[in-house]
């Protein structure tokens, strides 16, 4: 059965002690991006944090790793003219309940996420994923927990980091995911001046003033940290690239020129693996390109799902 609840339940006892302090809905979330529009549905053993808005076919938002789905704030309004826009906040992030640590990982995740589906009743025709949740959806096509028309990677982190960084990077993740103090440590670096903003210069994106905030917001939790850090330790995408060449769902990876992130030739690399994939490149915009530019991102997309013919064609002289 879909429980739905439009605040945040305040009676349910957690499954689970959280070791530290998760966002609040009634505190962080009270002027929330599209709050209106949010639900919390109990499903996979979590209460999730899911929006959704529009009408047409069912279009799954996942987004990246820290991140939630402030991160579709001015894309899901454009897209929800087109379909039923779908947007979770993934286990440990946001306002979403926080699983066990091993669940923090890119089989958990999209095992999980399917659960949501089953509950929402939705089959998404198409997916699309910002970095992390761009290989979330990739593994859950592969696996065939889902079978949409097309799947768009944002920017999609679907590759394993190389050389001596990806050697070093995961045990280094989980050595402070591992850690109580570090997440309160990081949380409290974020309240300092300009340390999101240089956090965000360092992916290669600029982001309006209310972008950085809710980035700001979400980091001040170390709840939220501590399972950024743990989805990062218990990443392996190894397996996912080598049966990248199987993925038969029509791809679009759009990536951001600037991208200090997920090197912007990666989209090039999976472009190779995957039969019929097509890359587009927006020149100059960093690894958040989907919040610098949504028009042009919503634009993108609604073209690929013409030509998937997931949404009819635009008869020649009407305007979208």
């Amino acid at each position: 059965m879909m429980r739905l609840s439009p605040t945040e339940p305040r009676a349910a006892t957690p499954r689970r002690a959280e070791p530290h302090r998760k966002p609040h809905w009634d505190r962080e979330g009270q002027d929330w991006p599209n709050r209106e529009s949010s639900r919390f549905v109990h499903a996979a053993g979590l209460r999730w944090h899911v929006q959704q808005m529009g009408r047409g076919p069912v279009l799954l938002l996942v987004h990246g790793t820290g991140a939630a789905t402030h991160s579709w704030r001015a894309l899901a309004p454009l897209l929800a003219q087109h379909f039923t826009v779908v947007a979770p906040d993934l286990p440990g992030h946001g306002f979403t309940e926080t699983p066990h640590a091993k669940r923090l990982s890119l089989d958990g995740m999209a095992e999980d996420l399917a659960g949501l589906l089953r509950v929402l009743d939705h089959a998404p025709a198409l997916v699309a994923g910002h970095s992390a949740g761009a290989a979330v959806l990739a593994r859950m096509c592969l696996d065939g927990s889902i079978a949409p028309g097309g799947l768009v990677g944002l920017n999609g982190a679907m590759l394993p980091i190389g050389g001596m960084a990806g050697r070093l990077m995961t045990p280094f993740a989980q050595l402070l995911a591992g850690s109580r103090l570090v997440p309160r440590l990081f949380a409290r670096f974020a309240t300092s001046d300009k340390f999101i903003e240089r956090m965000i210069a360092d992916t290669g994106s600029v982001l309006d003033p209310a972008g950085i905030e809710f980035y700001r917001r979400l980091t001040c939790s170390p709840g939220h940290v501590a399972s950024a850090l743990r989805m990062m330790g218990n990443w392996k995408l190894r397996p996912l690239a080598e049966q990248l060449p199987r993925l038969l769902t029509q791809l679009l990876l759009v990536t951001g020129g600037n991208d200090k992130t997920i090197a912007p030739n990666d989209a090039a690399r999976v472009h190779a693996l995957v039969p019929g994939s097509s890359v587009i490149i927006m020149p100059g915009l960093g690894h958040l390109a989907h919040e610098e530019r949504p028009y042009e991102v919503s634009e993108l997309m609604i073209e690929f799902a013409r030509r998937a013919g997931l949404l009819p064609p635009l008869l020649a002289g009407a305007a979208e």
